[in-house]
């Protein structure tokens, strides 16, 4: 069985929620290094680690990587070349071998276009912020996008109850059963938009972004308006596109 280490790294703030969480999977393979804070990137210099993969491009996730990776010989990787130090981009489907098991990648678009989901075998899936350990993801448009975010959930849905190892959060039971509540919520807040091009009597292509959110997202913390900007931009997008 792959031995799983949570490090939860001292960058707390709205859209972080308690911090990245930083995972070490059989003392081998560490998962989104973090931000480069000089202890937190000293306690993962000290393991040794042989991989380092990253979930996505986002820097709460990825900015000590280089330099985890420099400092210990290990090899980077991620979905896309710039991601990578002496390794190739990970590939939807792949296994990669830690100790006697291995780990399988997933392609899980969405949130952006590189997000990565990492299969623990019988036991877990890393979501990145495909899935969050409280509240829902943003959908970073125009790099992240709703279909595939959509197709995304279901992909993790067939997962089945495997215990889901979040970005940023807690971990939950049950991918399946959050993925239908992610899912459950991402067309909720699509019929939402639609009531507000009918109330704003426009359509999805020629709507205003900040419109739409002052009608969807009622008592908005302003400090984190950009998502939810981004994420009714995502939607825009989307319905736009169905017609």
């Amino acid at each position: 069985m792959v031995e799983i280490q949570r490090i939860v790294a001292p960058n707390p703030g709205p859209m972080t929620l308690d911090g990245t969480n930083t995972y070490v999977l059989g003392g081998e393979v560490v998962v989104d290094p973090g931000p480069a804070d000089v202890e937190h990137v000293e306690r993962l210099v000290d393991l040794a680690p042989r991989l380092i993969l990253v979930t996505h491009k986002h820097t709460d996730h990825t900015e000590a990587a280089r330099e985890l990776a420099r400092s210990t010989g290990a090899v980077l990787r991620g979905l896309d070349a710039d991601q990578c130090h002496g390794g190739s981009p990970l590939v939807d489907g792949e296994w990669i071998p830690v100790g006697d098991a291995e780990l399988q990648i997933l392609a899980t678009p969405g949130h952006t276009h590189d997000s990565v989901s990492i299969v623990v075998p019988d036991r877990a899936v890393l979501t990145g912020d495909t899935i969050l350990g409280r509240g829902t993801t943003v959908i970073m448009h125009p790099d992240g996008a709703i279909a595939p975010y959509l197709a995304s959930l279901d992909k993790l849905e067939e997962l089945g109850d495997l215990e889901v190892l979040p970005g940023h959060g807690d971990p939950l039971p049950s991918v399946a059963a959050i993925a239908r509540q992610y899912r459950a919520h991402r067309l909720e807040r699509l019929e939402q938009v639609r009531r507000a091009l009918r109330e704003l009597g426009t359509s999805a292509a020629d709507a205003t972004v900040g419109d739409v959110v002052d009608l969807v997202y009622a008592d908005l913390d302003p400090d984190v308006r950009f998502a939810a900007e981004a994420s009714t931009a995502a939607q825009l997008s989307y319905l736009a596109e169905a017609g």
